[in-house]
């Protein structure tokens, strides 16, 4: 499992937002993953995804490397933001933007 460790290190560390989900901004998987898309969408910000469907190991890996259970996940400036409902509140509180405004 070091090696997803390492590549997800290295992923965050090289992409200013990066959202680990569930299929891609294109087509999200799943209505979680969807939600992000949506309102990182909503800003005029550049990011990555990364899809954990894809890779059983990185799906296992980003759960492990952020000590939280569930698809999909924020990082923004190597720090992890939260999930769904973590990213909806700051959206909807205005907080969003201002986590997103440096990247």
């Amino acid at each position: 499992m070091s090696d997803a460790k390492e590549i997800i290190g290295d992923q965050i560390k090289n992409n200013k937002v990066i959202l680990y989900m569930k299929g891609n901004r294109e087509m999200p998987q799943c209505g979680f993953s969807a939600r992000v898309v949506q309102i990182l969408d909503s800003y005029d910000v550049m990011y990555e995804t990364v899809d954990v469907l894809a890779d059983p190991e990185i799906r296992q890996g980003i759960k492990d490397y952020s000590n939280w259970p569930t698809i999909p996940q924020l990082y923004v400036n190597g720090e992890f933001v939260g999930g769904c409902d973590i990213c909806t509140e700051l959206f909807q509180s205005g907080e969003l933007e201002t986590i997103l405004k440096p990247a």
